[in-house]
């Protein structure tokens, strides 16, 4: 790794950490909680089936379309990030750090990339390219699922930065070839 590499590598790791002390340290109202914790429930899957139901069941032609671009986006988004954590091997803030509030178990051994974020986004990102109204409440799912990943100490602010590029790439590139 060259010297410029190794500086932006550490520069990121360093922000990632006093955020995460920050989060970890602070004893945020009742409001904040539960919507951390419902956003990132909402993340676990459950969400994106449901708009997809909906989607097939009564979004006709056009929602069956959005639906199929979305499930291909996670599809793709679930085996690279399965394949980044592996490769990448970084550990989660929980086990870091201890958080004063957030009793969540992480649903699998690594952070980078959060695969919650990149699956929002890879959902999103189609589904509100059919359903262009719906997209400020689409990206607001998704954001809100990215924040309870850092919020929740599940993941880095670079963790999901980088699943939510990943995955809103994935899913504009679901939709195009699908066009």
């Amino acid at each position: 790794m060259s010297g410029a590499a190794r500086a932006l590598r550490n520069w990121i790791e360093s922000a990632d950490h006093g955020l995460m002390r920050r989060f970890h340290g602070w004893i945020a109202p009742q409001w904040f909680r539960w919507w951390m914790v419902s956003a990132t429930r909402a993340g676990d899957g459950w969400l994106w089936y449901a708009i997809g139901a909906v989607l097939v069941a009564a979004g006709g032609s056009e929602g069956r379309l959005a639906a199929a671009e979305a499930l291909s986006a996670c599809t793709a988004a679930i085996l690279l990030f399965v394949f980044l954590k592996r490769k990448a091997g970084r550990r989660r803030p929980c086990e870091l750090h201890p958080h004063c509030w957030s009793r969540i178990l992480p649903p699998d051994e690594f952070s980078f990339p959060s695969g919650h974020t990149m699956t929002a986004f890879a959902a999103a990102g189609p589904i509100a390219a059919h359903f262009p109204a719906a997209a400020p409440m689409l990206y607001f799912c998704a954001g809100s699922i990215a924040l309870s990943r850092v919020a929740l100490g599940m993941h880095f602010l670079s963790d999901v930065l980088a699943g939510g590029i990943l995955g809103w790439l994935l899913g504009n590139l679901a939709h195009r070839i699908a066009a």
